[in-house]
């Protein structure tokens, strides 16, 4: 049988090679029964409730059909399914598990991934992505047994539901909804292809905002792009919006738990600048406190920010799954992964890119100028900082080698700042005196190679980099 693991966020693999009809009905049987040892072992603790589980689907190719494989699983497996009833956003999902008390959720996707991709994300019981731990058991319980697809009762056990008006409803009541409903704001909104099409047409609808929806096409090809939020990707959606300005375009990634943002006409903003600005708004004009994370390969603004409020730091590894158990404490406010990925207190402890963009429409309508000058006040006060990410195709097989090589002899500068730290809990960060920094590490859902950096200037962060890619040599 073919060998199934799961990544930073879920298991992804290439459709009709390792993602088939019968891979994912393995891996759905996998899950229900370690769902089932899970509700037997702690159902006096936390569950307490009924075998139910949330199963969605974004607009990849099949995604439908492998979504309605899934659901037969469980179903065959005694549980009550609510199956969604039309292509649905990941954050939706993750809200249904905790608002619908069900024992865990899974959301068919390949999220940024390329088009050939599909993948299944584990959501627990609390409303968030999976532990590592928790999706490792799954794996060894892979083959254990069949996968029940038959059972006379199991069409009866699966309930097909639109779960987005309660999500959309939850992320309404986060911000004051009233102030930018009058707000007259002019938004765009950047769907990359992904399944967040339209969604903020149905949020702003009856508000005195202008919605305009680019790139909502549902194309299995996605344009002939990966659909992350990246700058590189924003090129069809920025030409459009060059004679047709807008206060502000909000970009959602495939299954839009990602936020990604362009000015008003159509300039792309980094995550960084997008992470940087929503902790501005939390604490500057909503008076949040409390305390923040982000993983170690988020902009540095983010700890002078902390420092500057007086906001306990926490920095974990990269992946949301990190961050959810931090987002969970008592005291969090906000928590941020370098891909985007962004969650807010009193939510869910998950990524939510429609929550994210609902927090810089507020923004805006608080503040009454642009973002670009809105961010301008950041660097004014905090410093200038230039991000950027190359993503390097490198065969994996000597990934192990290289990262062996890069902890043992890293650089004894960058540019013209000494090395001070060699940070390797998951591939291998450098970082200057003068806080410039530069990480490679190999991805999580996807066979290629990262290299990020962050410096002062842009000729200084396109040194760092090309100094990435020599290393690779």
């Amino acid at each position: 049988m073919n060998p199934i693991r799961f990544g930073t966020d879920g298991w992804r693999a290439v459709i009709a090679e390792d993602f088939t009809f019968a891979n994912v009905a393995r891996v759905a049987q996998a899950t229900a029964d370690f769902w089932k040892t899970e509700v037997r072992r702690r159902n006096s603790e936390i569950f307490g409730r009924e075998l139910k589980v949330i199963i969605g689907y974004d607009r990849r190719f099949l995604s439908d059909k492998f979504a309605q494989t899934t659901a037969e699983v469980f179903a065959g497996n005694n549980f009550q399914v609510v199956l969604t009833a039309v292509p649905t956003p990941t954050p939706c999902v993750s809200y249904a598990v905790k608002n619908l008390g069900a024992v865990g959720g899974v959301m068919i996707t390949a999220s940024h991934n390329p088009p050939q991709f599909n993948g299944f994300k584990l959501k627990s019981y609390f409303g968030g992505s999976s532990s590592a731990e928790e999706c490792a058991a799954v794996e060894k319980l892979l083959d254990k047994n069949p996968p029940q697809l038959k059972t006379i009762n199991s069409k009866l056990k699966i309930s097909v539901q639109d779960i987005r008006p309660a999500h959309f409803a939850a992320i309404k009541r986060l911000v004051d909804f009233k102030l930018i409903a009058k707000s007259k704001l002019r938004v765009a909104h950047d769907a990359l292809f992904g399944v967040g099409a339209g969604v903020f047409e149905m949020l702003l609808a009856k508000t005195n905002c202008t919605v305009t929806t680019l790139n909502g096409a549902h194309d299995v090809l996605f344009g002939g792009i990966s659909p992350e939020p990246l700058p590189k990707n924003y090129a069809l959606g920025g030409a459009q919006l060059k004679n047709n300005p807008h206060d502000i375009c909000l970009v959602t990634d495939g299954d839009a738990d990602r936020i990604g943002a362009m000015d008003v006409h159509g300039n792309p903003l980094t995550n960084q600048q997008v992470i940087a600005l929503l902790l501005h708004h939390l604490v500057c004009n909503r008076g949040g406190r409390g305390a923040v994370t982000k993983t170690f390969n988020t902009t540095a603004m983010v700890d002078k920010m902390c420092a500057a409020w007086n906001l306990p730091l926490t920095e974990v590894g990269i992946g949301f799954r990190f961050i959810a158990p931090e987002m969970m404490k008592t005291g969090a406010l906000f928590g941020a992964e370098e891909s985007g990925s962004v969650g807010f207190a009193n939510h869910i402890p998950e990524r939510d890119g429609l929550a994210a963009g609902l927090f810089l429409l507020e923004m805006l309508a608080m503040e009454k100028i642009s973002v670009n000058k809105i961010y301008a006040t950041l660097e004014k006060k905090f410093g200038p900082h230039r991000y950027g990410r190359y993503d390097a195709h490198y065969p994996l097989e000597k990934r192990d080698a290289l990262m062996k090589s890069l902890k043992s002899n890293p650089p004894q500068k960058l540019l013209r700042s000494p090395l001070v730290k060699v940070d390797a809990r998951d591939g291998v960060k450098f970082i200057a005196e003068d806080s410039t920094w530069l990480m490679l590490r190999g991805s999580g859902t996807e066979p290629v190679l990262r290299i990020y950096a962050e410096a002062k200037s842009d000729t200084d962060l396109q040194k760092l980099l090309q100094l990435g890619k020599s290393l690779l040599a």
